[in-house]
């Protein structure tokens, strides 16, 4: 009897001391998984071979770059909303908003973006860093490099971003690109240059030369924002994407900032880009053309028009004038072959174009032509290109 009364007991308690030992390890995982999780450093982590483990990971060199280039830059870009009055289906007037971006460039309060964030806009608004609204004006803007100057007053500037050099920048070159992505203010991407010289067709039909390709992530509404190097300087404005969907598919495109410096200055002066113009088609010289019409030279541009009254033309440039039929090509033989600008040797009519945009009206450019086999040299003074 004795027994049995003991046994009850000692299974009693040993049930309690089950019960418990479920309620506080369910207790643990409760206040784990709802509560919050405890401070890392509040755990005791043991490794396998018996060392604790190491503090937090410090970030590496290149995480250290892209963090110092957006403390350095991300005050300077702006968020920028275009209002544009449209009529709708019952002739009423309603306004459209886009967005973009763009950066201030100086003390003044100047700001470059893209011409089409605020191409038609009747209301230009810039949203600031630190989230302040601003009115801007329109400075000038070129719909052929895609390129416009706003401004704000100067009391609103806090930062300015510097402008580097777009000459000199290489293939597989860490990229850094600052935007407002689908409103997104101020967000922060990071890839490399894919390629150089690519070109692309703009929205006005036209063609845009000399564009830095990137795989930084751009996706609508960075346009007009900074496509930056690891020193924290602009090398390009971010301008459109290549894209199936409408999304990123990485494929970024950026104007150089060197072209964009040049035409910058000019709509901040005068809010106008005088084009250079030199007033000549040609076509690209192969070795299998070259053949052809028997010349000693198999690179250059076959002058086939020259047009009257062009600076060209006033530098004594002659175009063709034999119909030629050339696979499926017809064109005027026998002009001038360009072989070199400026002591650079010219192998397309891209690079030709190329070389005329890196100039302004007014600058001389030095063409070595070949004529009847013989090379000579010719001086042609860069005139403004008609707008019609």
């Amino acid at each position: 009897m004795l027994d049995n009364d003991f046994n009850k007991k000692f299974l009693s308690w040993i049930t309690i001391l089950i019960v418990i030992s479920v309620l506080i390890t369910n207790w643990e995982f409760i206040r784990w998984r709802w509560l919050g999780s405890p401070a890392l450093e509040d755990l005791d982590f043991v490794r396998l071979d018996g060392k604790p483990e190491p503090g937090p990971r410090i970030v590496s060199s290149d995480e250290q770059i892209t963090i110092d280039v957006f403390g350095k830059v991300h005050r300077s870009v702006v968020n920028i909303a275009a209002t544009t009055l449209t009529m709708n289906f019952w002739n009423q007037i309603t306004p459209q908003q886009g967005q973009g971006s763009g950066f201030i460039i100086d003390k003044d309060g100047y700001i470059l973006t893209n011409n089409h964030v605020v191409e038609g806009a009747q209301k230009i608004t810039v949203t600031l860093d630190n989230g302040q609204k601003v009115e801007a004006g329109l400075i000038g803007r070129d719909p052929s490099t895609d390129i416009a100057v706003i401004k704000i007053p100067g009391r609103y500037v806090s930062s300015i971003a510097r402008l580097g050099n777009s000459d000199g920048i290489r293939v597989g070159q860490k990229t850094i690109a600052i935007g407002n992505p689908f409103g997104l203010s101020h967000t922060l991407t990071t890839g490399i240059v894919s390629a150089l010289r690519r070109k692309i067709q703009s929205s006005k039909g036209g063609i845009l030369y000399d564009l830095i390709q990137t795989d930084a992530a751009i996706n609508p509404g960075n346009s007009g924002g900074p496509l930056l190097n690891s020193n924290g300087e602009v090398i390009g404005i971010n301008t459109a994407i290549f894209s199936m969907s409408g999304g990123y598919q990485g494929i970024g495109f950026a104007i150089p900032v060197n072209r964009a410096k040049t035409v910058a200055a000019q709509l901040i002066t005068s809010g106008r880009y005088a084009h250079p113009w030199l007033g000549v088609s040609g076509i690209n010289l192969t070795q299998d053309l070259s053949q052809l019409l028997q010349l000693p030279v198999d690179q250059g541009i076959l002058a086939v028009e020259v047009i009257p009254g062009s600076p060209a033309h006033k530098s004594g440039l002659k175009g063709g004038h034999t119909r030629l039929i050339y696979g499926n090509v017809s064109f005027f033989a026998g002009g001038d072959v360009i072989t070199a600008v400026n002591g650079k040797s010219i192998q397309s009519m891209e690079e030709l174009i190329l070389e005329i945009n890196r100039h302004q009206v007014g600058d001389t450019l030095k063409l070595k032509i070949l004529r009847d086999n013989q090379l000579l040299e010719r001086k042609v003074i860069l005139e403004e290109r008609s707008q019609g």
